[in-house]
């Protein structure tokens, strides 16, 4: 009895642990290519020191006006990682780099983002989850060598038509910024949401799983 007992307790321990993302960060950058399980989540900033990190949600500068997030860590699944190291690279070249406003959501956060604005037209409903919280979404913009941000015409979740890819009574500058976004974007596997210039979902991700998986921030 005391044996299946302690097989019990190593059965939770080992449960509760695999339940959390680390946010321990490796000495050194990993090799995102020795990833054997695409599927796997891990830590973008493991993986590329050439990412700008303004993760909206882990501060109250955001629609909800809340912090809803612990702490501003990037997670997304290997495969979405791949290509996003890619598409960056591409930018670079060009001068640019990739700044990310939101990357992976668990579930649970998802909840809480419903909780506090019950509106699918702002927040995708929890019953059916968004991409965000398969790990195959991101929201993004670029910016220059100085590390400052193109005109994109308007913010980080402004929902309102001038927002749309369609929208097109905006200036050659921002039009032309959107489009070197969107541009390479699609050439390295991921494909825009027609209202929010910031959104790229990875292709063929709406198939993977809503994942509940949370992360315990560093000391």
């Amino acid at each position: 009895m005391k044996k299946l007992l302690l097989i019990l307790v190593a059965l939770v321990l080992v449960s509760c642990k695999s339940s959390y993302l680390s946010s321990k960060k490796s000495a050194v950058l990993l090799d995102i290519n020795q990833e054997k399980d695409d599927n796997t989540f891990v830590n973008l900033k493991n993986y590329s020191r050439d990412f700008v990190f303004d993760m909206k949600y882990a501060t109250a500068d955001n629609f909800l006006k809340e912090q809803v997030y612990p702490c501003d860590e990037c997670f997304l699944r290997v495969k979405t990682i791949k290509a996003l190291l890619q598409a960056n690279q591409a930018f670079i070249e060009k001068g640019y780099r990739i700044k990310l406003y939101d990357c992976y959501r668990p579930l649970a956060i998802q909840k809480k983002m419903w909780k506090i604005v019950p509106n699918p037209t702002y927040v995708a409903n929890p019953k059916k989850g968004s991409i965000h919280n398969k790990g195959g979404a991101v929201d993004i913009t670029l910016v220059d060598s100085l590390g400052v941000e193109l005109n994109m015409g308007t913010g980080f979740d402004f929902f309102g038509p001038e927002a749309g890819h369609n929208y097109t009574d905006l200036s050659a500058e921002i039009l032309a910024n959107r489009q070197l976004l969107k541009s390479i974007m699609l050439q390295y596997n991921f494909k825009s949401f027609d209202s929010e210039w910031w959104h790229y979902n990875l292709n063929n991700s709406a198939t993977d799983e809503v994942s509940n998986l949370k992360w315990r921030c560093e000391d």
